[in-house]
């Protein structure tokens, strides 16, 4: 029978199935929100903060949980951790925040420079063009997300949090330039990641600004100076910007285009958005929460399969190559070895290497010894 593609999609209730981005002026308090956002939501166990390279947010927040991970050898033992041991170990974690995406590409751009060098050790590389041309984009990004799918598929999302800069835009339609606020980063590194969101925030102050009377004179035009001001500031959060001066969006059609910078009102903007998306099928959400809990039950069912069944496989090519260095150690004694051959072949393996049997490899070693 033919197999037949296309499956409809049902929209999860849980937030943390959807990849976000939080981008913000420093200082404003990206950090503290997320972190206030988690704990409200998922609690102590259900994220980690890793705190890449030199960014050190976290040292101020009190009760925050957070991993410093400076170089990328942590990075990849840090989600190996996880993978490996996400029933046992990390059975409630939810969400891995990367604070923050500036460091994370530095760190895979410094992988990329390393990986080169160690293949190529006569014609050593400084910089990221020198090693791989054209493609060092492609291989920083490949980098970048081979880790983040890992920890996907074993349930954690990972939400991100950048800095932001002013960028002039032309128009394509008239030439005409006009400036948004956006991500700090190269566009391409941005756009790898910005095209897979479902949901890019932008924390900004917005500013009241007023006239004020100096009390001096110019000198050339003898007229009184008049300074510019602050007389208010509030910190917003922009979902959506129709005026497109910032640069923000979402893919659910219904989440609102701005708030306070609050934990309240950001998690009821997720969480409304995400709600009324579901109610468009005429399903209820408790109804839809219970068939993603079941789901969610299913699927930590197999990652537990198969967690398992990668620690088998790790010890069983343990004591492989501890009875192939007895067969080396040993190859000019036939005394030794045969017995252990025997015991190979009763069992329906020509050679040690070709033992796929857990209990039956530890038969062998132990005829080793």
């Amino acid at each position: 029978m033919a197999r037949k593609f296309g499956k409809k999609n049902h929209v999860k209730v849980d937030p943390f199935n959807y990849s976000l981005m939080m981008l913000g002026e420093p200082k404003i308090g990206k950090t503290s929100l997320l972190y206030q956002v988690a704990e409200k939501l998922v609690g102590e166990d259900g994220y980690i903060f890793a705190e890449l390279f030199r960014e050190r947010g976290a040292d101020a927040i009190e009760g925050i949980v957070a991993e410093n991970i400076p170089t990328w050898d942590d990075w990849v033992e840090f989600v190996d951790d996880i993978v490996d041991n996400k029933t046992e170990d990390y059975p409630d974690l939810r969400v891995i925040f990367v604070d923050t995406y500036d460091q994370y590409i530095l760190m895979a751009i410094n992988r990329a420079i390393e990986l080169w060098n160690r293949k190529n050790p006569d014609k050593r590389a400084e910089s990221l063009n020198q090693a791989w041309g054209f493609d060092s984009g492609k291989k920083v990004i490949d980098l970048m997300f081979e880790q983040t799918d890992r920890l996907k598929e074993v349930g954690v999302q990972v939400w991100w949090i950048g800095h932001v800069k002013t960028k002039e835009v032309k128009n394509i339609y008239n030439d005409e330039t006009y400036q948004i606020l956006t991500s700090d980063q190269q566009q391409n590194y941005f756009n790898a990641l910005k095209k897979n969101l479902h949901f890019l925030c932008l924390a900004y102050f917005d500013r009241e600004m007023q006239k004020e009377k100096t009390g001096k004179k110019n000198i050339v035009t003898k007229k009184e100076e008049v300074k510019t001001t602050i007389k208010d500031e509030t910190r917003k959060i922009k979902f959506r910007d129709d005026s497109f001066v910032v640069d923000s969006g979402s893919r659910f059609s219904d989440i609102v285009s701005e708030i306070n910078l609050d934990v309240d009102e950001f998690i009821n903007a997720i969480t409304d958005a995400i709600k009324a998306e579901i109610s468009k099928n005429g399903t209820s959400v408790e109804d839809r929460k219970k068939e993603n809990d079941k789901e969610d039950a299913e699927k930590l069912k197999r990652i537990a399969e198969a967690e398992e069944a990668a620690r088998v496989e790790k010890e069983l090519s343990k004591i492989k190559a501890e009875i192939v260095e007895f067969f080396t150690t040993n190859k000019t004694d036939m005394a030794k070895i045969k017995p252990v051959l025997e015991l190979c072949r009763k069992n329906g393996f020509g050679n040690p290497n070709e033992i796929d049997n857990i209990d039956v490899a530890k038969k062998v070693l132990n005829a080793c010894k």
